[in-house]
């Protein structure tokens, strides 16, 4: 497969929510088109092309058997990427796999390395690290601009109210808080602390064994501390803040912001009082706009890879990928999670 000149033929493995979404955002992308839908049945796979264009196709063989296919959107449920992951890179696509990448280490391990046996790109779907706010905020704190990092708090949570057998309940499918909506809180703590030198949780686990509530303590490079929380019990404020030695950032929807502003401050005449120092400065409007929903930052930068001829990219690399599962593993490992 050569790398492209023209806009990407993308396809998509899966017809769910997430799928739909990010189809939507897929159509904002000029160089970029939707070529084929592979689903497990192409009635499914009909309904959603009648809706947002392409091929539809009865199955996933099909879609990595399509010549005019180049790079894929894996949005399987976890415990089943690498298993579709393997017949895509095995088939000569490119391919963009929804987080969290998988739902244990050595799976993770095992697609880098297949990636690399056969010379094709492969990215983590973490919209979060390709989101043009986020890269504004992390550019920000790595310059020292809003001076030094002392402690993150990030919470993301919702009620999910579902059967047992759907994919955000059923453990065999990689039902999990942590590698659901924890993963964001992991990350954005990478992006804007480092890689973190010390890690805890607790979790409060379901009859069937994962975890519906999860709660982490961290240590990061310099000494900064970050509190992090998932939920699918409860609603959350689903924000980030940092606080520093400056002042503090807010981030709203911190997975893809919707707000972020930097409030600095100065030390007031009494012990621990804080006076605001200047009016909070807007960092949405410093960024980039942000196209649709945000996903479409991801398809953006694999095709920007894609036609540099990489095969990872610098906002997602599969160190970064394997850091943050790796710390997942840990965690489900010490909290006593089961994953499928």
């Amino acid at each position: 497969m050569t790398e492209p000149t023209g806009p990407v033929g993308w396809g998509i493995l899966a017809t769910g929510k997430i799928a739909r979404t990010f189809a939507a955002d897929l159509a904002l992308v000029e160089d970029a088109h939707l070529v084929a839908v592979g689903s497990r049945t192409e009635a499914s796979a009909r309904t959603f092309c009648d809706e947002h264009g392409g091929r539809p196709l009865g199955s996933y063989a099909a879609l990595a058997a399509d010549p005019e296919v180049e790079v894929v959107y894996v949005a399987s449920p976890h415990a089943l990427h690498l298993e579709h992951v393997r017949t895509l890179l095995e088939a000569g696509k490119h391919v963009l796999c929804e987080k969290p990448l998988t739902t244990r280490l050595e799976d993770a391990e095992t697609m880098v390395a297949l990636a690399h046996e056969h010379d094709r790109f492969l990215m983590e779907a973490l919209w979060t690290a390709c989101h043009p706010v986020v890269r504004t905020v992390a550019e920000g704190v790595r310059s020292g601009r809003f001076g030094t990092p002392r402690h993150l708090h990030a919470e993301l949570g919702f009620r999910v109210d579902a059967g047992p057998g759907d994919r955000m309940l059923d453990p065999a499918l990689g039902a999990s808080a942590l590698l659901d909506m924890g993963v964001y809180s992991l990350t954005i703590a990478h992006l804007l602390l480092g890689e973190a030198t010390d890690l805890t949780a607790r979790a409060a686990l379901s009859d069937r064994g994962i975890d519906l509530d999860v709660a982490i303590t961290g240590t990061y490079p310099g000494g900064a501390l970050a509190t992090l929380t998932a939920s699918m019990t409860s609603w959350s404020s689903r924000s980030a803040s940092l606080a520093t030695d400056l002042g503090r950032l807010d981030l709203t929807d911190f997975h893809h912001p919707t707000a972020a502003t930097y409030t600095p401050y100065d030390v007031g005449a009494e012990q621990g009082a804080g006076v605001v120092r200047a009016e909070p400065v807007d960092l949405v409007a410093e960024s980039e706009p942000v196209i649709g929903r945000g996903y479409a930052h991801e398809i953006v930068e694999v095709g920007r890879c894609l036609r540099a001829g990489l095969r990872e990219s610098p906002l997602v690399p599969w160190r970064q990928t394997l850091t943050l599962m790796r710390q997942m593993q840990g965690l489900i490992d010490e909290a006593g999670i089961a994953v499928g």
